[in-house]
């Protein structure tokens, strides 16, 4: 799903700038344009997937023994294949279309870094587990739709210049919502393993795993005056309805700016949206650009003050199963064997 929506995005952006006129005397000089974007896709998925990947394929030899060389020199292949397009530029350009040329080979640049890069995050989150995709994904339609409902009832004062139906009413009263929903849609979230767990592999069953501290329920004894309005004596919450917290105050807040971003840029261009993919709503473009900064936002946060840090079993495995041949990690299990039997004979 996020790979068709990147090649809408890519397809939609590189149509902006696109002039049939000079086009037609550059002949298959589209084709350069999605060379970088599958080179991109290949190295950008060749890095978060690597690992899924590897286990996979372990039980079987041939295969296993074929994508650890592909991991190995994935680097390399992903340089020639942008050396490949690099070199089929300069052997393309032609006089008195330098300027076209060069300017269509930085706006691919840029696609690939500002659009392509950020939403790829959206992989990695998923891989950490369907929570955290899920949750700051729909943070930021709750926001998109409450901006809405409370600007058309409730807005009067404007709100930035870029967007002008945007007001102060309706971003207030968004922003209220969206945090309040972070926290109550966390619980709800957090509830289900399949959800919460991570994905080790590229398999599709159903998962099951120790959910971790962060998704087991506490109980909180509310104050004695909040129980006298309401019937509640004590709450359950989960521990990552606080990052939540966070998570809902960032949508609320810094995420419109990829949207007022993308105003400012269909100013620029005096375009009203992106592309037509969806009928009534403008491109697909139009649609993702808060999920993109949010993407980013939602790995950065996981990485940093979710996910646990230090060496652990699993990330010293995935490391042998990935860098060491077979007959290397045969070795290996030989000298642990021969080291834990003299720990054991002198203990």
């Amino acid at each position: 799903m996020v790979v068709v929506i990147q090649i809408f995005m890519a397809k939609e952006l590189f149509n902006l700038l696109r002039k049939a006129h000079e086009d037609r005397h550059l002949p298959g000089f589209r084709l350069l344009n999605w060379h970088f974007f599958f080179t991109a896709m290949f190295f950008v998925y060749g890095r978060l997937l690597s690992q899924p990947l590897v286990n996979t394929v372990t039980s079987d030899k041939f295969l296993y023994q074929f994508v650890s060389s592909l991991i190995k020199y994935h680097m390399a292949i992903c340089y020639f294949l942008y050396i490949a397009g690099f070199m089929w530029f300069i052997l393309t350009l032609k006089k008195k279309m330098y300027k076209y040329q060069f300017g269509q080979y930085a706006w691919t640049h840029m696609i690939l870094i500002v659009v392509f890069t950020q939403s790829s995050f959206t992989v990695a989150n998923i891989f950490e587990g369907i929570f955290w995709f899920l949750l700051p994904a729909s943070l930021i339609v709750i926001n998109d739709i409450f901006a809405y409902i409370f600007g058309f009832f409730f807005g009067k004062t404007p709100l930035i210049k870029l967007s002008p139906k945007k007001t102060w009413e309706g971003f207030i009263g968004a922003s209220v919502t969206t945090i309040i929903s972070a926290f109550v849609l966390a619980n709800i979230l957090g509830r289900f393993r399949w959800l919460t767990c991570p994905r080790k592999d590229l398999s599709t069953g159903w998962l099951e795993c120790d959910p971790g501290l962060l998704f087991k329920p506490e109980n909180y004894i509310l104050p004695g005056w909040i129980s006298q309005w309401f019937p509640w004596k004590e709450i359950s919450v989960l521990p990552v309805q606080w990052h939540a917290l966070c998570f809902g105050l960032f949508a609320s807040i810094i995420a419109p700016f990829g949207g007022f971003f993308a105003s400012g840029f269909k100013r620029a261009f005096k375009i009203k949206d992106f592309g037509d993919s969806i009928p009534g709503h403008g491109g697909i473009t139009d649609r993702m650009d808060c999920q993109m900064v949010m993407a980013v936002f939602a790995y950065i946060y996981h990485q940093s003050f979710v996910m646990r840090q230090g060496i652990s079993v699993e990330m010293i495995l995935d490391q042998i199963l990935t860098n060491l041949t077979f007959e290397e990690q045969q070795s290996l299990l030989m000298k642990l064997g021969q080291i834990l039997q003299e720990r054991l004979e002198h203990s």
